[in-house]
């Protein structure tokens, strides 16, 4: 099969990946296999290849944002069956006995493992998933529409929980691509009033499309004072910014699994007035069954960029460069 491998994590201008044949996955005891016809293009997959997330396993196939259809069972499988549509997602495996597992927080899981950072992603024509971390996608979604739905809706979903916002309440979003302009679907829809500050004019647009109250570069200051913040641009200079922006009693949400260094904080300025920040690491199941229901519900739309599987690097570098409006997916023709 065709796949991509991070054959050595560096910039993205210098080929850290390349595209190799190989042989097909063989399901082991409760996987199955995924004949992939498409996967979405995440930030997280730009920080595997340019090394910003430390090595997890040499020559990964990235990718977690996962739909196609089961070709292949393992033993012991029951939950799936061949020619059922489903979705991979970050996470793929969790211990289920330490204390964070036991809590119902298995995104806090002290042995989790990840899709496209320790197993096999879907830059490929084919990924294998322990099928209880497999998701059995809605009806109503298109194989385009799920696959950011996969991650970038999850995150952002879970991102928007943790502000605790309140109905009616005033959220600023900061950077708005792919995990972003799906949170901002939702948060509208429950009644919120969203300010988004990016740096891309056509992000802008795309907000205000959406129903933004207001649009600005990504260190502006909204209009008004703001309830809640979700920073999803992997840039620590922005925090000081957007606690700024933050009303008494305000909350800041980390979405990212990266950041870059936060710049000193002013107590005052910043944390005084009970002001939070929160980050997000991953997801539970549970937000993504959740989350998959919600946006169905709602009718979440995802705006996606469709490239061939052979342009996984041009649409990472499209990515790494702010050349999208909303998440790119790549499309992978059946097996010949």
């Amino acid at each position: 099969m065709r796949a991509w491998e991070v054959v050595s994590p560096r910039p993205l201008a210098d080929g850290p990946l390349r595209m190799v044949d190989r042989d097909l996955p063989l399901p082991g005891p409760g996987q199955v296999r995924v004949a992939v016809s498409t996967c979405g293009v995440c930030r997280t997959d730009l920080h595997v290849s340019e090394g910003d997330l430390p090595v997890h396993r040499r020559n990964i196939v990235p990718g977690h944002e996962v739909v196609g259809r089961v070709d292949a069972l393992g033993p012991d499988c029951s939950r799936f069956a061949i020619g059922d549509r489903v979705g991979i997602a970050w996470l793929a495996g969790t211990c289920g006995r330490c204390q964070f597992c036991r809590r119902g927080d298995e995104n806090l899981c002290l042995e989790a493992t990840f899709t496209g950072w320790d197993h096999d992603g879907g830059y490929a024509e084919a990924a294998v998933i322990d099928e209880r971390y497999a998701y059995r996608i809605p009806d109503g979604l298109s194989d385009d529409q799920a696959a950011p739905m996969l991650c970038a809706g999850i995150i952002g979903y879970r991102a928007l929980r943790r502000t605790g916002l309140r109905p009616g309440g005033r959220l600023g979003i900061y950077g708005f691509g792919g995990s972003a302009h799906l949170t901002a679907q939702v948060a509208l829809h429950e009644g919120a009033e969203v300010h988004v500050m990016t740096r891309s004019e056509e992000a802008r647009a795309l907000a205000v499309e959406l129903g933004a109250a207001s649009v600005g570069p990504a260190d502006a200051s909204p209009p008004v004072l703001l309830d809640a913040a979700i920073l999803f641009a992997p840039a620590g200079e922005i925090v000081p910014v957007a606690l700024e922006a933050l009303d008494r009693g305000g909350v800041l949400v980390i979405a990212g699994i990266h950041l870059s260094d936060i710049p000193s904080l002013r107590y005052q300025d910043h944390l005084f007035n009970e002001r939070e920040v929160r980050s997000v690491t991953a997801n539970t199941r549970r937000d993504g069954e959740e989350f998959l229901r919600i946006a169905t519900r709602m009718g979440v739309v995802a705006t996606t960029t469709p490239y061939p599987l052979e342009d996984a690097d041009r649409a990472l570098a499209d990515l790494a460069g702010d050349n999208l409006t909303g998440a790119a997916v790549l499309h992978i023709a059946p097996r010949s």
